[in-house]
Protein backbone atom coordinates (compact mmCIF):
# COMPACT_ATOMS: atom_id res chain seq x y z
CA UNK A 1 0.00 0.00 0.00
CA UNK A 2 1.15 3.63 -0.98
CA UNK A 3 1.57 6.39 1.63
CA UNK A 4 -0.69 9.11 1.31
CA UNK A 5 -2.73 7.71 -1.29
CA UNK A 6 -5.25 10.61 -1.02
CA UNK A 7 -2.55 12.70 -2.35
CA UNK A 8 -2.50 13.12 -6.17
CA UNK A 9 0.76 13.17 -5.97
CA UNK A 10 1.55 10.52 -2.64
CA UNK A 11 4.71 10.41 -0.70
CA UNK A 12 6.85 7.11 -1.51
CA UNK A 13 9.39 5.88 1.10
CA UNK A 14 12.49 3.83 -0.48
CA UNK A 15 10.05 0.46 0.07
CA UNK A 16 7.69 1.45 -2.35
CA UNK A 17 10.12 2.76 -5.20
CA UNK A 18 11.85 -0.21 -5.18
CA UNK A 19 8.44 -2.39 -5.55
CA UNK A 20 7.09 0.12 -8.33
CA UNK A 21 10.43 0.06 -10.11
CA UNK A 22 11.43 -3.91 -9.34
CA UNK A 23 14.82 -3.58 -7.77
CA UNK A 24 16.64 -2.99 -4.47
CA UNK A 25 15.68 -1.01 -1.89
CA UNK A 26 19.37 -0.57 -1.74
CA UNK A 27 19.57 0.56 -5.20
CA UNK A 28 16.46 2.81 -4.86
CA UNK A 29 18.64 4.66 -1.66
CA UNK A 30 22.19 5.02 -3.97
CA UNK A 31 19.61 6.64 -6.55
CA UNK A 32 18.42 8.85 -4.60
CA UNK A 33 21.77 10.02 -2.73
CA UNK A 34 23.06 10.13 -6.08
CA UNK A 35 20.48 12.12 -7.76
CA UNK A 36 19.00 9.43 -10.10
CA UNK A 37 15.51 9.67 -8.42
CA UNK A 38 14.61 13.22 -7.14
CA UNK A 39 14.27 13.12 -3.12
CA UNK A 40 14.46 14.91 0.02
CA UNK A 41 15.70 13.63 3.80
CA UNK A 42 12.97 13.50 6.60
CA UNK A 43 14.12 15.06 10.21
CA UNK A 44 14.30 11.31 10.83
CA UNK A 45 17.31 10.85 7.99
CA UNK A 46 15.03 8.90 5.69
CA UNK A 47 14.20 9.65 1.83
CA UNK A 48 11.43 9.92 0.49
CA UNK A 49 10.05 10.93 -3.04
CA UNK A 50 6.84 11.90 -5.18
CA UNK A 51 4.97 9.89 -7.38
CA UNK A 52 5.42 11.78 -10.09
CA UNK A 53 9.35 12.01 -9.74
CA UNK A 54 9.72 8.18 -10.00
CA UNK A 55 7.20 7.91 -13.23
CA UNK A 56 9.41 9.24 -15.77
CA UNK A 57 11.93 5.77 -14.48
CA UNK A 58 8.29 3.44 -14.42
CA UNK A 59 7.18 5.30 -18.08
CA UNK A 60 11.03 4.97 -20.23
CA UNK A 61 12.28 8.82 -20.36
CA UNK A 62 16.02 9.98 -20.96
CA UNK A 63 16.94 9.06 -17.37
CA UNK A 64 15.34 5.83 -17.23
CA UNK A 65 17.25 4.57 -20.45
CA UNK A 66 20.62 6.43 -19.03
CA UNK A 67 20.12 4.11 -15.73
CA UNK A 68 20.72 0.36 -15.98
CA UNK A 69 19.18 -1.73 -13.39
CA UNK A 70 22.12 -3.18 -11.44
CA UNK A 71 18.88 -5.85 -10.38
CA UNK A 72 18.73 -7.31 -13.58
CA UNK A 73 22.11 -5.96 -15.51
CA UNK A 74 25.00 -8.38 -15.20
CA UNK A 75 27.50 -5.36 -16.36
CA UNK A 76 26.54 -3.77 -13.13
CA UNK A 77 26.75 -7.04 -10.72
CA UNK A 78 29.88 -8.20 -9.10
CA UNK A 79 31.59 -10.70 -10.95
CA UNK A 80 31.48 -14.03 -8.88
CA UNK A 81 35.23 -14.80 -9.33
CA UNK A 82 36.75 -11.24 -10.27
CA UNK A 83 40.18 -11.06 -11.80
CA UNK A 84 40.80 -8.02 -10.60
CA UNK A 85 40.95 -6.85 -6.91
CA UNK A 86 37.30 -4.48 -5.97
CA UNK A 87 36.39 -2.93 -2.80
CA UNK A 88 34.85 -4.38 -0.12
CA UNK A 89 31.31 -2.41 -1.44
CA UNK A 90 31.40 -3.41 -4.80
CA UNK A 91 27.66 -3.97 -5.05
CA UNK A 92 26.96 -0.69 -4.29
CA UNK A 93 29.45 1.33 -5.89
CA UNK A 94 28.14 -0.52 -8.98
CA UNK A 95 24.63 0.71 -8.29
CA UNK A 96 26.08 4.10 -7.80
CA UNK A 97 28.01 3.76 -11.29
CA UNK A 98 24.40 2.48 -12.70
CA UNK A 99 22.55 5.43 -11.31
CA UNK A 100 25.38 8.15 -12.90
CA UNK A 101 24.27 7.21 -16.64
CA UNK A 102 27.67 7.92 -17.49
CA UNK A 103 28.65 4.52 -18.93
CA UNK A 104 28.02 4.15 -23.05
CA UNK A 105 27.05 7.86 -23.14
CA UNK A 106 28.66 10.18 -25.95
CA UNK A 107 31.50 12.00 -25.30
CA UNK A 108 31.16 15.85 -23.56
CA UNK A 109 32.97 19.01 -23.42
CA UNK A 110 33.14 19.09 -19.66
CA UNK A 111 35.21 15.89 -19.44
CA UNK A 112 37.75 15.94 -22.49
CA UNK A 113 39.11 19.27 -21.21
CA UNK A 114 39.91 17.13 -18.29
CA UNK A 115 41.49 14.82 -19.84
CA UNK A 116 43.74 17.51 -22.49
CA UNK A 117 44.93 19.52 -19.31
CA UNK A 118 45.85 16.04 -17.56
CA UNK A 119 47.58 15.01 -20.35
CA UNK A 120 49.00 18.58 -20.78
CA UNK A 121 49.96 19.52 -17.48
CA UNK A 122 51.85 16.15 -16.81
CA UNK A 123 53.58 15.76 -20.20
CA UNK A 124 51.85 12.74 -20.69
CA UNK A 125 50.66 10.74 -24.18
CA UNK A 126 47.50 9.25 -23.14
CA UNK A 127 44.91 10.03 -20.43
CA UNK A 128 41.80 8.85 -19.29
CA UNK A 129 38.45 9.57 -17.51
CA UNK A 130 37.64 5.89 -16.74
CA UNK A 131 34.79 4.20 -15.37
CA UNK A 132 34.34 0.55 -13.76
CA UNK A 133 31.68 -1.98 -14.89
CA UNK A 134 32.33 -5.60 -13.33
CA UNK A 135 32.96 -6.90 -16.90
CA UNK A 136 34.62 -3.51 -18.76
CA UNK A 137 36.90 -0.34 -18.34
CA UNK A 138 34.74 2.39 -20.22
CA UNK A 139 36.81 5.38 -21.22
CA UNK A 140 34.49 8.76 -20.55
CA UNK A 141 36.86 10.84 -21.98
CA UNK A 142 40.32 9.68 -23.33
CA UNK A 143 43.55 11.64 -25.50
CA UNK A 144 46.20 9.29 -26.86
CA UNK A 145 44.26 6.15 -27.22
CA UNK A 146 41.82 4.91 -29.72
CA UNK A 147 40.32 2.22 -27.78
CA UNK A 148 36.98 2.97 -26.35
CA UNK A 149 37.08 0.38 -23.75
CA UNK A 150 39.03 -2.87 -21.76
CA UNK A 151 38.16 -5.63 -20.56
CA UNK A 152 37.84 -4.91 -16.64
CA UNK A 153 40.50 -7.52 -16.16
CA UNK A 154 43.63 -5.23 -17.96
CA UNK A 155 42.75 -2.15 -16.00
CA UNK A 156 45.18 -0.66 -13.63
CA UNK A 157 41.98 1.53 -12.32
CA UNK A 158 40.83 -1.14 -10.51
CA UNK A 159 43.71 -0.93 -8.10
CA UNK A 160 43.18 3.09 -7.89
CA UNK A 161 39.58 3.23 -6.88
CA UNK A 162 40.54 0.64 -3.62
CA UNK A 163 42.59 3.84 -2.02
CA UNK A 164 41.35 7.50 -1.95
CA UNK A 165 44.59 8.67 -3.10
CA UNK A 166 47.36 9.28 -5.75
CA UNK A 167 48.01 5.47 -7.16
CA UNK A 168 51.39 5.20 -8.83
CA UNK A 169 53.05 2.47 -11.51
CA UNK A 170 56.43 3.96 -12.07
CA UNK A 171 57.22 1.11 -14.22
CA UNK A 172 54.71 -1.97 -15.38
CA UNK A 173 57.53 -4.19 -16.02
CA UNK A 174 59.14 -3.98 -13.10
CA UNK A 175 55.60 -4.18 -11.17
CA UNK A 176 54.41 -8.40 -10.99
CA UNK A 177 50.69 -6.77 -10.76
CA UNK A 178 50.92 -5.68 -14.35
CA UNK A 179 53.95 -7.28 -15.98
CA UNK A 180 51.72 -9.50 -18.22
CA UNK A 181 48.83 -7.57 -18.51
CA UNK A 182 48.11 -7.19 -22.39
CA UNK A 183 47.90 -3.51 -22.02
CA UNK A 184 51.88 -3.57 -21.16
CA UNK A 185 52.60 -5.94 -23.09
CA UNK A 186 50.91 -4.69 -26.33
CA UNK A 187 49.73 -1.30 -27.46
CA UNK A 188 49.76 1.20 -25.97
CA UNK A 189 52.57 -0.43 -23.78
CA UNK A 190 52.10 1.32 -20.50
CA UNK A 191 55.17 1.49 -18.61
CA UNK A 192 53.94 4.30 -16.40
CA UNK A 193 50.88 5.15 -14.68
CA UNK A 194 49.15 7.53 -12.22
CA UNK A 195 45.03 7.52 -11.35
CA UNK A 196 42.79 9.36 -8.72
CA UNK A 197 39.65 7.93 -7.80
CA UNK A 198 36.29 9.61 -9.70
CA UNK A 199 34.02 9.63 -6.70
CA UNK A 200 30.44 10.50 -6.79
CA UNK A 201 28.74 12.75 -4.55
CA UNK A 202 27.70 9.47 -2.31
CA UNK A 203 31.58 8.85 -2.18
CA UNK A 204 31.35 6.11 -4.22
CA UNK A 205 34.51 5.21 -6.50
CA UNK A 206 32.75 5.29 -9.99
CA UNK A 207 36.22 5.07 -11.89
CA UNK A 208 39.18 7.36 -12.26
CA UNK A 209 41.67 10.57 -14.01
CA UNK A 210 44.58 9.26 -15.17
CA UNK A 211 47.73 9.48 -17.13
CA UNK A 212 49.74 7.53 -18.93
CA UNK A 213 52.88 7.03 -20.59
CA UNK A 214 55.03 4.36 -22.72
CA UNK A 215 58.46 5.54 -20.57
CA UNK A 216 59.36 4.92 -16.66
CA UNK A 217 58.60 7.92 -15.06
CA UNK A 218 57.78 10.00 -11.76
CA UNK A 219 55.52 12.99 -11.67
CA UNK A 220 57.26 15.90 -9.99
CA UNK A 221 54.81 17.66 -7.32
CA UNK A 222 53.30 20.39 -9.01
CA UNK A 223 52.34 17.47 -11.67
CA UNK A 224 50.50 15.54 -8.56
CA UNK A 225 49.08 18.39 -7.46
CA UNK A 226 47.80 19.48 -10.75
CA UNK A 227 46.20 16.14 -11.51
CA UNK A 228 44.63 16.44 -8.43
CA UNK A 229 43.25 19.61 -9.11
CA UNK A 230 41.49 18.25 -12.41
CA UNK A 231 40.48 15.04 -10.57
CA UNK A 232 38.28 17.04 -8.43
CA UNK A 233 36.71 19.24 -11.18
CA UNK A 234 36.00 15.67 -12.88
CA UNK A 235 34.47 14.62 -9.82
CA UNK A 236 32.35 17.62 -9.49
CA UNK A 237 31.17 17.61 -13.38
CA UNK A 238 30.34 13.92 -12.39
CA UNK A 239 28.21 15.37 -8.85
CA UNK A 240 26.68 17.78 -10.87
CA UNK A 241 25.03 15.71 -12.92
CA UNK A 242 25.65 12.38 -15.28
CA UNK A 243 25.22 12.12 -18.94
CA UNK A 244 21.84 11.58 -20.54
CA UNK A 245 22.67 10.31 -24.30
CA UNK A 246 23.52 6.55 -24.55
CA UNK A 247 25.23 5.43 -27.72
Amino acid sequence: MLSNLKDDDPILTTSEVARLLGVATSTVQIWMESGAIESWKTPGGHRRTRLSLVQGLMHGDDQARATPNPSTDKEYQPAPLPNYPVPGNERTRLAALAASGLVDTEDEPRFDRVVRLAAMVTGSPIALISLLTSTRQWFKARVGLSARETPRDWAFCSHTILKNELFVVEDALEDERFRNNPLVLQEPHIRFYAGIPLRDKSGQPLGSLCVIDREPRRLRAAEVQSLMDLADIAAAEIAAGAGKQRH
